[in-house]
């Protein structure tokens, strides 16, 4: 039977489109109080930076159908009942002889659609539509140990900030909406992933070579010092995906994972980037991701430092799959 409790269901538009929300009021962040509807009116006020994160990419959704209270769904397949104006992009997966058609986001419209089907999460690929086997975003996933402060995060970017000057490559920090960081780098599909995941390899090395209390680039976690930062190069391996700019997190404050400069870096504490605080940010400051599309980095160096290792006999630390 309907719920009778329910609140009505309110219509938003949304560029040249109007998208239905039901049960608006329904409570996702009881830390906070905020509602579905807050949640939607949070994506449309970051409208521009998160439809430029997510733009024509591939993307997974992390959907909470009953609140955060309820069963957390990873998504992969665009969910049934779509109008006809959200795009999907199929993507394969050859180790297990599947595809499927996934959310691509071309308009904001399409994301809050995606919130009316319960979305709090946006983990889009790192390829875009249509050339969705050559990465165009190489991801550096700052992950710290359960014993790891956010000091030692800060150490460890600017040390990742320092390798990518000498590299001659533009690196957008953001925070992750949890303990650590992201830094993504714009880079010319020319590459498949696994060629992509040896040069993030072969960076995350450099940076543990630099700041060796600091850091480690060893996969399997039971071997890792919990009090160091873990470089995550897998997460330029097909299939891999975390949270863009600009996505909440599902987690009881609604943090935000969220574009910083460098020079902010020094001070941020990432919990205080929220869905209550980075509408006034983004409107004060705009996207300081605007200029993502435009700072393409060539990989061949990093390639070169790739071979280097291998041929000294560095083993693949795993965790390509």
């Amino acid at each position: 039977m309907p719920d009778k409790t329910a609140s009505p269901a309110v219509e938003l538009r949304v560029g040249e489109r109007t998208v239905r929300l039901t049960n608006p009021d329904r409570v996702y962040f009881p830390e906070l109080g905020a509602t579905k509807l807050d949640l939607a009116n949070y994506y449309i006020s970051v409208g521009d930076g998160i439809v430029r994160a997510l733009r024509e990419r591939p993307c997974m959704l992390h959907r909470f159908p009953s609140g955060l209270s309820g069963d957390k769904v990873h998504q992969k397949r665009l969910p049934t009942g779509a109008p006809d104006w959200v795009r999907t992009v199929r993507v394969t997966f050859p180790r297990y002889g599947r595809h499927a058609d996934e959310l691509c986001v071309t308009e904001l419209a399409q994301v809050v659609w995606a919130v009316q089907m319960s979305t709090v999460e946006f983990h889009p690929w790192n390829t875009r539509a249509p050339a969705v086997e050559f990465p165009d975003e190489w991801r550096i996933d700052l992950d710290p140990g359960p014993k790891c402060g956010f000091d030692r995060v800060r150490r460890v970017a600017a040390v990742a900030h320092e390798v990518l000057d000498e590299l001659g490559a533009v690196g957008w920090p953001k925070t992750s909406g949890g303990k650590g960081m992201h830094i993504y780098v714009r880079i010319k599909p020319e590459w498949g992933f696994s060629d992509v995941r040896r040069a993030a390899l072969a960076f995350a090395r450099e940076v543990e070579r630099r700041a060796p209390e600091d850091v480690t680039t060893t996969w399997w976690r039971k071997d890792r010092d919990p009090h160091k930062l873990f470089v995550d190069y897998n997460q330029n391996a097909r299939d891999h995906t975390i949270a863009s700019a600009y996505s909440v997190r599902g987690v009881p404050r609604a943090t935000v994972s969220t574009p910083v400069t460098w020079d902010e870096i020094p001070a941020i504490e990432p919990a205080d980037f929220t869905i209550a605080t980075v509408p006034q940010r983004f409107a004060r400051l705009g996207d300081l991701d605007a200029g993502i599309d435009d700072a393409v980095y060539l990989l061949d160096e990093l390639l070169d430092w790739a071979a280097r290792d291998e041929q000294a006999g560095a083993a693949d630390p795993g965790g390509s799959d």
